[in-house]
């Protein structure tokens, strides 16, 4: 007999996901629907779908989620988490506190810490670039009345202004971001040979975080494809397994119940670039910057600030106060061994105004936004806003 289904999860009966299927976000969110079992219709945002969901939700992102009773849900990692709370296992979430909070950190760097690399291999390549731009004119910015090639140089245009050169990548920075995809792969492959997912023999939040960048940036484009396929079959195979994985065939499936010493090098990541770069960032924002120079494992950058990742830091910070006495203690030993520790905790994020009510994912222009938050301030949150 199947296990009876939660009040609020029949709401999301006939919900409708807003994205693209080239989107980072919208594969991750759509990859975990689809283990859910949870049935959606998939709507192709054009310009005018994002501007429907922004008027819906305060926030212009995708995906969205737009449910049968007229709400919106908005935020791929709070919309897992509220399904999570929710659903009828096998869990994604880890149920011990300690690796619980393990896996929202290497979700959260999954998702965030991996956007520049899979940013810069799409827009920095020829035929890449060539191939993905010709796909969002033709379909994002299908409802723009002017030709496709014009279209199409208008957003490759775009796309190099904001997310390679708007974000810190130069001839001196270039390399480091190649590495960082190189050095992702080569942990994972280490992983993913002695067992089929991250964390055991199904599917955990670590992996859903993964699969954003692995899934429609490095598995689908083509130059870091063919550098997956060359070097990572591995993980090349992991892509496939995620997206075809349902939940009702991981019933006796089992998760680690401790952190794997093979997450190390993602730990080391996150303590030598991805934690400094989020102490940084919300230590300019904090200072009303916009932009802020830090250096990350010996390169120099120079970085616009980015205020969802000032949220990012404060999510971290609220998910480790929140946990038992035990289960902190052990965090904070492996966080100490990994010198993750105390850029975790160099800089407490400013409160930027959003979400102040605490709603996610289900926002509302009324409710996205502190009513004090200038309307100049509220389209630096939506530009940063990538989740």
């Amino acid at each position: 007999m199947s296990p009876p289904v939660h009040p609020d999860l029949a709401a999301l009966a006939g919900m409708r996901v807003h994205g693209l299927d080239l989107s980072y976000f919208t594969g991750k969110l759509q990859a975990y629907l689809r283990y859910c079992e949870l049935p959606f219709d998939f709507a192709d945002m054009d310009t005018a779908g994002l501007r429907r969901a922004a008027r819906a939700t305060g926030m212009a992102q995708m995906p969205a989620i737009e449910l049968s009773d007229g709400r919106w849900m908005t935020d791929t990692t709070a919309i897992i988490g509220w399904i999570e709370a929710r659903r009828a296992g096998p869990d994604v979430t880890p149920r011990d506190a300690a690796l619980r909070f393990f896996s929202l950190l290497l979700e959260d760097y999954a998702d965030e810490w991996l956007w520049r690399p899979a940013l810069h291999y799409r827009w920095s390549f020829q035929p890449d670039t060539a191939l993905m731009g010709r796909r969002i004119a033709a379909e994002m910015l299908r409802d723009v009345p002017v030709p496709l090639a014009l279209r199409t140089a208008a957003i490759i245009a775009r796309q190099q202004r904001k997310y390679v050169r708007g974000d810190g990548i130069t001839p001196a920075t270039r390399g480091a971001v190649e590495a960082l995809y190189h050095r992702s792969l080569a942990a994972l492959e280490a992983i993913l040979v002695k067992r089929p997912f991250l964390l055991g023999d199904r599917p955990s939040l670590a992996d859903f975080g993964f699969m954003g960048s692995m899934f429609r940036h490095f598995s689908l484009d083509p130059t870091p494809a063919r550098i997956m396929r060359d070097t990572a079959p591995a993980v090349f195979e992991w892509v496939a397994r995620m997206w075809n994985a349902r939940a009702s065939a991981f019933a006796d499936g089992t998760l680690l119940d401790a952190v794997p010493d093979d997450w190390d090098p993602f730990l080391a990541e996150a303590a030598t670039g991805y934690l400094p770069y989020l102490a940084a960032n919300a230590g300019a924002a904090a200072a009303g910057q916009a932009t802020f120079a830090v250096t990350l494992q010996g390169v120099d950058w120079r970085l616009p600030v980015n205020l969802n990742r000032v949220q990012c830091l404060k999510a971290l910070q609220t998910a480790f106060a929140t946990l038992p006495a035990d289960a902190a203690a052990a965090v904070r030993a492996r966080l100490e061994a990994a010198g993750a520790w105390a850029p975790l905790w160099r800089v407490t994020p400013p409160d930027i105004g959003f979400d102040p009510e605490g709603r996610l994912p289900f926002l509302t222009p009324e409710t996205a936004w502190a009513p004090a938050l200038t309307p100049g301030r509220r389209r630096q949150v939506h530009d940063g806003a990538a989740r």
